[in-house]
């Protein structure tokens, strides 16, 4: 079965450049809306790809005028601009419950494919695992010519654990379209299970080289950062976090900070710690709780356990699950290795177990618990407990100088009686 292609599809290079989100999307999605005057999608679309520039008040008024130019358009047109409508304004579980309807009716479709994150930003775990049992389904009958539905399908086997399948997707949708952005992030989550680490920063380059101003740019950087940090390239991931992460990037530098004193490293240039309050203080700190938890990352790497313990207390009074039985205790041990405590942030976070996977993300970006785990291990004093953790991501990446420099005690990160370290971390 082909693609949809009634009305807008990835036939038409606007829709393609977006979908593929290459440096010119904006400029062809704008360039759409001229060519399109009076289409309702293409309206939708331009505020999809503009959607965290602009407040409720605009988001509302144009999505409300694009349904109304969709009605003369036809039920794909209508629904799809519903899903744009629900997943703009971060009502991800209805826009997820959306989609298996509209893919029931219009299978295949693309523009709908690109609001598959609404699965794993839902927060059940059950959305997560729909969702890539979905795209598979999608990809089978879109077939393995469309691009898109390989790319995607690509991420949803990284997030298996499947990286080599991954690999191989992600490949074969470079093939037919070799500025896939997707394609090209799946093999970045690909290359961080492998740990090929120079080899991926030289794929990257290479990739960013052709297309500078590729919408997930900073993002595949962010991954190469971590790829450099895999291969003990300290100073390489310093400067690419620098370099490219902007200051509103508070998740991704904090995220590379943290992992760099972990393994004992200075860290690249930090978040503005007035910056993180202020983000904790207002609405959106406290939307999606994987937020949240890089905002507490951030905490961390600069040492600030009043404001730890502040938020884990928030969470925990806080009615949503994930909040009070995950983010809580996830913030607890943070807090406690910023003062010295690891045998204390042990308890938290090995009686956590398997549920961390319900502090949102992907896998490369939940791995940072573990991380954190083994380190407090270490200094904690349980060496084989953090060598067993670790064990096999040391025997199957090809680089992994960082989880060997994570199964490395701190300097003068001596034990106390308690299991607790003398000197706070960092």
């Amino acid at each position: 079965m082909t693609p949809v292609l009634a009305d807008l599809s990835v036939d038409d290079p606007a829709v393609g450049e977006w979908l593929a989100a290459t440096g010119r999307s904006a400029a062809a999605l704008q360039d759409l809306v001229r060519r399109r005057a009076g289409c309702g999608l293409a309206r939708a679309l331009v505020v999809l790809a503009d959607s965290d520039a602009l407040d409720d008040e605009a988001l509302r008024r144009e999505l409300v005028l694009a349904h109304e130019e969709a009605r003369e358009a036809g039920a794909r047109e209508q629904s799809l601009v519903y899903g744009i409508y629900l997943f703009t304004h971060r009502h991800y579980q209805a826009a997820a419950d959306h989609l298996v309807v509209h893919f029931a009716q219009f299978p295949a479709d693309e523009i709908a494919g690109s609001m598959l994150s609404a699965f794993d930003l839902a927060g059940p775990v059950e959305y997560r695992e729909h969702g890539q049992a979905l795209t598979e389904q999608q990809y089978a009958l879109a077939g393995p010519e469309a691009w898109p539905w390989a790319s995607w399908l690509a991420g949803a086997r990284a997030e298996q654990g499947r990286p080599d399948d991954a690999w191989s997707l992600a490949e074969h949708a470079l093939r037919l379209n070799p500025r896939s952005g997707p394609a090209a992030h799946a093999r970045a989550h690909a290359e961080h299970e492998h740990g090929t680490g120079p080899g991926y920063t030289a794929f990257i380059d290479t990739w960013l080289e052709a297309d500078p101003h590729a919408v997930q740019r900073r993002h595949l950087q962010w991954h190469a950062a971590l790829q450099s940090i895999a291969a003990g390239d300290f100073a390489d991931a310093r400067r690419r976090a620098d370099a490219e992460l902007h200051y509103g990037d508070v998740g991704m530098r904090s995220a590379t900070n943290w992992r760099l004193l972990l393994a004992g490293q200075t860290p690249a240039r930090t978040a503005d710690l007035d910056h993180i309050h202020r983000l904790l203080s207002e609405p959106g700190g406290w939307a999606e709780v994987f937020h949240t938890f890089q905002l507490a990352l951030g905490l961390a790497v600069a040492t600030d356990t009043d404001a730890l313990q502040a938020l884990a207390r928030r969470a925990a009074d806080d009615p949503r699950p994930d909040y009070a039985e995950v983010l809580a205790p996830v913030a607890k041990a943070l807090a406690h290795l910023t003062t010295g405590r690891p045998g204390h942030a042990v308890d938290l976070l090995t009686a956590l177990g398997d549920q961390a996977q319900r502090i949102g993300g992907v896998r490369v970006e939940r791995e940072i618990i573990q991380d954190t785990l083994a380190r407090a291990l270490i200094d904690a004093g349980q060496p084989q407990r953090a060598t067993h953790l670790l064990h096999h991501r040391t025997t199957t990446r090809h680089h992994h100088t960082y989880e060997d420099l994570l199964l490395t005690p701190s300097q003068g990160a001596a034990t106390t009686a308690d299991g607790n370290s003398a000197v706070p971390a960092g």
